[in-house]
């Protein structure tokens, strides 16, 4: 987005100086075990963004991890202590009016660290749509649409329990798309609970896996075929993210489409995916591209490579799934819906009035900003230390 996107009076700009960003880190427990590949969680954890500007608005924004620096190299210890450390002195007296720079000025601060550096970006962004009086959405480019598909995770590893979760969401309208987390158990296990599933749900609901890189190209090349014939619709990051060859010799081997998620942070990356032919789709999350900008950089690669838009999630609240939903809103084509079910995961949210999930789909919040205000109380109950 560039910083002439929007004419802002010289005055307005003054009201607009960055004062302070605090990080605060918050373990909010799940109603159930999340199981990955890698690790498992029964609390998410976060670090909640609050930037106040000279005008007195306060902009928020989330940085979520799964299960410490397993997911990716952040933690939230270290997402606090390099936004406390040097990213937050970077950007106190600047303008939240110019969100471009103040990227420049956080990437010469620190290298990568971009969830830490896409929540201080949600948060700026939060803090100049409430002083404009206009969605996130609209400084983005404005909203192609206000409403996505989105789909449950189940992750317990238990079919009978996922079975019965999943008729769950569908007798109450929220979903009707399930993804399914596998690796964490050996693949002929994992095979055995996706037929019981595909059985269970066939004609009623859509599959889709992800084996969290766990799995070399002997295994894929064993798995996908058996994953297709129970019409599992996506197969996500089968192979490690280093691997682009090895994901790009199973792609070209399987009629099963390839989501990429962890080799893909930047818009570098994303170019070297498509010129590999290592995917079909690919899932944009916050946390890996530093904010909602960066999203619409590498969402733009993919475009012009005819690879398909997702969005993915890391189990935000709604304050990371709102921000994720203004980026997905101004998105030309976002042909696999979303995952944005976070919120419904978490014993209890981080905001007033959480997301609305109805009819399958989740709706982008109403009112300037991001739409959805921080709950103190529960900001308190949940804080660490």
């Amino acid at each position: 987005m560039p910083d002439t996107a929007i004419a802002i009076p010289a005055d307005l700009r003054r009201d607009l100086a960055i004062q302070d960003i605090r990080a605060t880190i918050v373990d909010v427990p799940t109603v159930r075990r999340h199981k990955l590949a890698q690790t498992s969680v029964t609390a998410q954890s976060y670090v909640i963004v609050r930037m106040r500007l000279s005008n007195g608005a306060v902009g928020i924004g989330e940085a979520a991890t799964l299960g410490g620096p397993r997911w990716s190299e952040e933690s939230v210890e270290a997402i606090k202590a390099n936004i406390d450390a040097y990213l937050a002195p970077a950007l106190i007296g600047q303008h939240a009016a110019q969100p471009v720079a103040l990227g420049v000025r956080m990437d010469a601060a620190a290298k990568r660290n971009n969830a830490a550096k896409g929540a201080i970006e949600s948060a700026a962004l939060d803090a100049l749509g409430l002083t404009l009086g206009v969605p996130v959405a609209t400084l983005l480019g404005g909203t192609v649409r206000t409403s996505f598909p989105v789909l449950w995770t189940l992750a317990s590893g238990d079919p009978a329990q996922e079975i019965e979760e999943a008729e769950g969401k569908l007798a109450a309208r929220l979903h009707d798309t399930f993804k399914v987390k596998i690796g964490a158990q050996p693949p002929e296990q994992d095979m055995a609970r996706m037929r019981r599933l595909a059985t269970a749900l066939e004609g009623r609901a859509r599959l889709i896996v992800d084996a969290n890189q766990a799995w070399d190209e002997t295994v894929a090349l064993r798995c996908l075929p058996q994953l297709s014939e129970m019409g599992v619709r996506l197969v996500e990051q089968p192979l490690p993210a280093w691997n682009l060859q090895g994901l790009a010799r199973v792609r070209a081997r399987t009629t099963a489409p390839i989501l990429a998620d962890e080799c893909v942070f930047t818009p570098a990356d994303m170019m070297a995916v498509a010129q590999a032919g290592a995917a079909d789709a690919v899932s944009l999350k916050l946390v890996k591209h530093g904010g909602p900008i960066g999203l619409q950089k590498v969402a733009a690669v993919a475009e012009a490579a005819g690879i398909a838009l997702y969005g993915g999630c890391l189990l935000e609240s709604s304050i990371g799934a709102a921000a994720h939903l203004h980026a997905f809103a101004s998105l030309r084509d976002l042909a696999w819906g979303c995952e944005h079910f976070g919120p419904q995961i978490l014993v209890e949210d981080l905001v007033g009035a959480p997301l609305r999930f109805a009819d399958f789909h989740v709706h982008l919040p109403e009112g300037p900003g991001l739409g959805v205000a921080l709950d103190p109380g529960a900001l308190r109950r949940f804080a660490r230390g």
